[in-house]
Parts: C-alpha cells; sequence; structure tokens
C-alpha cells in the first residue's frame, strides 16, 4: 500500500432513531466502494449507538476528489436529511503510515 498517500475521515451522526438506518445505508454502500478502482482503502465504521465513521484512502488529491464527488458521497447527500443528525464532518489527512493484507 505504498500508493496510499492522502485520505478521508468522515464523522456521522444518527438522528434519534435512525442509527440502524444509517448502519445498513453504510453496509449497503460497499460494492459502491468496491466499485471505485481509485479507492484502495474503504472502512465504515460504528464508534457508539449514534456515532459513524467513513475512512479512506487514495493515492493522490486527485483521486480523493474524484471519491468525494462520486456515488457514495452522492447518495450520503440525498438521504442526509433523513439519517442525520448534523452535517457530515469532513476531514482531509495525510497518511503516514498503513497495514493491510497483500
Amino acid at each position: 500500500m505504498e500508493n496510499v498517500k492522502t485520505s478521508l475521515v468522515v464523522r456521522l451522526v444518527a438522528k434519534p432513531g435512525k442509527e440502524t438506518a444509517l448502519a445498513e445505508f453504510l453496509s449497503g454502500a460497499l460494492p459502491l466502494a468496491q466499485a471505485e478502482t481509485f479507492t484502495p482503502v474503504w472502512f465504515a465504521l460504528r464508534a457508539s449507538a449514534d456515532v459513524f465513521y467513513i475512512v479512506d484512502a487514495f493515492a493522490n488529491a486527485e483521486d480523493r476528489a474524484k471519491h468525494l464527488a462520486g456515488e457514495i458521497a452522492a447518495a450520503l447527500m440525498a438521504n442526509a436529511e433523513t439519517l442525520l443528525a448534523e452535517a457530515p464532518s469532513i476531514t482531509e489527512a495525510d497518511v503516514l503510515a498503513v497495514k493491510l493484507p497483500a
């Protein structure tokens, strides 16, 4: 994974009563992430009952921008009013080190 240099950390807070729906939405986004050849690393995480994260990594800023303009982001924003208690918090970060199976 030497080609992974940049990433996104997206914090999502579910509306009360929408925690399961948000978890299902994120789980259901896996095929979209798998289809993005420019997104080699993608995680959907649950930190607490109502707090979720998407963490993904890319070779460069251009691939990160393509992901932000892609189908997962579009689907999330289309469902944000229904699922989210607040706007997603999106943090761009540099990858310092990574270990994943070969």
